[in-house]
Formats: C-alpha cells, sequence, structure tokens
C-alpha cells in the first residue's frame, strides 16, 4: 500500500477513535466538550489533537453532522420496510417509530441535535444538507401520495407563509405545493416534539405505555396530515 494511503488510513482511524470518544463525552457531559479532556482519555498531548480538530466548534460540527446522518439512515432504513409504497400511513409511522427508536438508543447524539443549543456554537452551513434528510423522508411521504393523486393540495395559506414555504420548496422539495408541504412540517414538528417530551423527561409520572403513547400520537397526526387509511 503507497504511503500516501497509509497515512490517510492511519488518519480515518483516529479522527473515528477521537469522535468516539467524544461521544462518550456527550453522554456523560452533554454538549460541553473539552479537546483537551478527549486528548486525555486517548492518552495524547493536548496539542496532538489539533491537527485533527482544530478547535472545539469544528469537532461538535463532525459530531452533528454524523448524528443527522445516522437519523437519517434510520430513518430512511424504516420506510423503507414498508414493501407496499403506495400505504402512505404504513410509511409515515415506520418513519416516526425509527426516529423514536434512534432517539432511545442515541440519546446524548439526540440531545446535540435537537436539545439546547451549545453556548458559543453556531453550526455552519454543511450541517444543513445532513439534517434535511430526515424531513426529506417524512415530506417525501407526502409527495409521493401527490404524485400519484392520492394526496391533493389541501389549498390555501396566509401569504407571508406561502412565500417563505416556495422558498424551503424551491430549495429541497422541488413539486410538492406550499400547502402540502406545510402539512408535512407539521407532521415532522409533531414527530420530534413527541420523541423530545419522552427523552427529556416531560412525560415521567404520566405515562407508563410509551411506544403505545407514541404511536397513538402518530396515527393522530396521520390524520392531521391527510394520510389516508
Amino acid at each position: 500500500m503507497p504511503a500516501a494511503s497509509i497515512r490517510a488510513r492511519a488518519r480515518a482511524e483516529m479522527i473515528n477513535e477521537i469522535k468516539a470518544i467524544a461521544r462518550r463525552h456527550l453522554a456523560a457531559e452533554g454538549a460541553n466538550l473539552s479537546l483537551r479532556a478527549v486528548a486525555r482519555d486517548m492518552g495524547m498531548v493536548s496539542s496532538a489533537i489539533y491537527r485533527y480538530f482544530p478547535s472545539r466548534d469544528e469537532l461538535l460540527t463532525a459530531l452533528i453532522v454524523d448524528g443527522y446522518h445516522a437519523l437519517g439512515d434510520a430513518v430512511q432504513a424504516g420506510d423503507a420496510e414498508v414493501t407496499d409504497r403506495t400505504d402512505l400511513r404504513g410509511r409515515w409511522l415506520a418513519a416516526c417509530h425509527a426516529v423514536r427508536r434512534w432517539a432511545l438508543a442515541q440519546p446524548a447524539e439526540y440531545a446535540l441535535l435537537f436539545g439546547s443549543p451549545v453556548p458559543g456554537y453556531a453550526a455552519p452551513q454543511e450541517t444543513t444538507v445532513a439534517a434535511v434528510r430526515t424531513p426529506t423522508v417524512l415530506i417525501g411521504i407526502l409527495a409521493d401520495g401527490f404524485a400519484t393523486g392520492a394526496l391533493s393540495d389541501p389549498g390555501d395559506l396566509p401569504g407571508p407563509v406561502q412565500a417563505d414555504l416556495a422558498a424551503v420548496r424551491d430549495g429541497f422539495f422541488p413539486g410538492v405545493p406550499e400547502a402540502l408541504l406545510s402539512r408535512g412540517a407539521t407532521g415532522w414538528m409533531s414527530c420530534f416534539g413527541a420523541v423530545s417530551f419522552e427523552l427529556f423527561g416531560q412525560l415521567d409520572g404520566l405515562i407508563q405505555a410509551r411506544e403505545e403513547y407514541f404511536d397513538h400520537q402518530m396515527r393522530r397526526v396521520a390524520d392531521l396530515i391527510g394520510l389516508p387509511g
């Protein structure tokens, strides 16, 4: 193997190890990451880690991008499990349950993506492409229904809202009517709101049958956004 390839592989392995240790810090301490602490756990001098991540923010960005992609993979796989692609409601429920399963399995990463903002950190544009993967699946279910005629354009929106959603549609969801996109956004926010309430403790002492309650909620949301079934 050429020396350049060996160096590239070694660097990739080191980056993966740094991120793995940083995720353990997330689970134990939240998003208050310290490059020095990560370096110490790796047995490195603190200056060495800066060759891989020049700042805490760059490490956070890498973890956020990885998290969005991992969530996107899980949601795409959940949607793909429904073999009848015309079963819009079944696809919606499968995708929403995939969001919940991933969040419960990766609570620290979910909190990094959807919890309180990290003080002093501003997410760069590169996180947007990864972040849009999950809503693309959820809204894509409605888009498929519109393309086949199973769903229709639900109609009017307030003028300023229509203008905003037209810009979003042109950037990310071409061909989806603004009012249908609005319904998809309502479903997306309802799904993540339900997951966040469970994960961050708002249901503690209130709801014991968590999975059944979530399924009930997502079925009601499916009614709200007009999915047949």
